[in-house]
């Protein structure tokens, strides 16, 4: 399959890197010092030049691609592009925004911007956040097969009640599977004497009731459920999205934004939060406020720095549980080490929502766990699968690299995944796999 994308920033690069093995990708982008970065760095082919621009994308046989891709910063050149492609061929456009006008737009008519599939950064990092925020402890959260499934990441405190058991001794609910443990560095499929320590990145997969209750006996609280409970710090798309989503279930959220124009704008947007004029850096104004009692700080500033300056406030202040977004996938491990609990990054959110829908590969569903060590596959299993008839005990001996099938969804109902459980067309399973090992699952889907 050709694919062309347009953008070779983070978005572009993250889904280059996951494409070249299997694809023939062209990369264009306007920087060269970017273009000759990724040259070196991936087996693609790369182009300097204008994803607007006619002559540039017939260099880059936008013509004969199949799938194209318009992720740079630009959202009125990511849609242009998009429309421009479709004069040379029939490809399949995807185009990235931010802003979720265009993406109301497309919704309301699927034909704007000559756009197959339009993604929406702010909205799906608000989206994110939110669903971090429904699980109490968990530092990442997705939803597989429809909703029907969940995987979710934990963070193991000193504090944890799971912290020294082993396996068997946490697996306290039928329909969640502990599928792998990240530790220093390394993956590890746990058996069920593999005793869980402080540290360990703990990813399982179950039914969302039980995801939910693994997270509520694991953090010993409640999800928010008051105004007191989160704050939003920063009233940018993301933040105002955060507060809608919220207000959505229930939630009276409580959000803090300096300048005057934008807050009074949040406060008639937004009439279930209590909006707040104020400086988010001031410590009296914070305490006064109550802020160190929430139980979760979002802070969703525009730039990194104020962004880590906030976030460490509130942990300073005393605030349980803090979020952020980071705009610099670099930043996002030096974030979660001087303290943030959660920090999300917009563009790796996106490259992975662009993935799910680029319909490259047998797996539906993707979603990339911890710096590409491993990743959660929805595979939809069709009529001549090889995988289809054989119980999940059987299937070690044609699939090299550590794998887990963490639940099955079939006929729109939860299968919980045993040994001697065959596997069935029609079903999706979501597998937790090693990333080198993802392209044995894809082969035999």
């Amino acid at each position: 399959m050709r694919v062309v994308i347009i953008g070779a920033g983070q978005v572009g690069t993250a889904i280059a890197e996951e494409l070249a093995e299997a694809h023939d990708v062209v990369v264009l982008d306007t920087d060269p010092e970017r273009v000759e970065a990724l040259q070196y760095e991936l087996d693609v082919l790369t182009l300097v030049g204008d994803g607007t621009s006619l002559p540039d994308l017939e260099e880059a046989g936008s013509g004969k691609a199949d799938l194209f891709l318009s992720c740079t910063d630009d959202d009125r050149a990511n849609l242009v592009a998009c429309g421009t492609a479709k004069t040379l061929g029939e490809p399949f456009t995807i185009a990235r925004t931010k802003s979720i006008q265009y993406l109301t737009t497309w919704e309301r008519d699927q034909t704007a911007f000559d756009a197959d599939f339009v993604v929406c950064s702010d909205l799906l990092t608000a989206e994110n956040i939110v669903r971090v925020l429904g699980l109490p402890a968990a530092i990442d959260v997705d939803p597989f097969a429809g909703g029907i499934v969940q995987m979710a990441v934990f963070e193991i405190s000193n504090e944890g009640t799971i912290t020294g058991q082993t396996i068997a001794e946490a697996d306290r609910f039928e329909s969640l599977t502990f599928a792998g443990l990240l530790r220093d560095g390394e993956m590890i499929i746990p058996t069920g004497e593999t005793t869980i320590r402080a540290g360990d990145r703990t990813v399982v997969i179950g039914s969302p009731q039980s995801v939910q209750q693994f997270a509520i006996d694991l953090s010993l609280e409640d999800t928010p459920d008051s105004a007191d409970d989160i704050v939003i710090v920063g009233g940018s798309e993301v933040g105002y999205h955060t507060a809608r989503l919220l207000e959505e279930r229930g939630l009276k959220p409580q959000l803090i934004e300096h300048d005057h124009d934008r807050a009074r704008q949040l406060a008639e947007e937004l009439p279930e939060t209590v909006v707040m004029e104020h400086d988010p850096t001031d410590t009296e104004f914070l305490l006064r406020k109550h802020v160190d009692k929430a139980d979760t700080v979002v802070v969703t500033l525009k730039s990194d720095e104020e962004t880590l300056l906030s976030g460490v406030l509130a942990k300073r202040i005393g605030c349980d549980r803090v979020v952020t977004t980071v705009e610099s996938g670099e930043y996002v491990t030096l974030f979660e080490e001087i303290g943030i609990d959660v920090a999300i990054n917009p563009r790796q959110v996106t490259a992975e929502e662009i993935l799910r829908f680029s319909f490259t590969s047998p797996a539906e569903n993707i979603s990339v766990v911890k710096h590409n060590q491993a990743e959660v596959l929805e595979i939809e299993l069709e009529e001549g699968s090889d995988l289809i008839g054989r119980p999940i005990e059987k299937l070690d001996a044609d699939i090299s690299g550590k794998f887990v099938i963490g639940a099955i969804a079939r006929d729109r109902e939860y299968v919980i995944p045993r040994g001697d459980t065959e596997l069935q067309a029609g079903d999706n399973i979501v597998v937790f796999v090693e990333t080198p090992a993802v392209s044995g699952w894809t082969e035999l889907a």
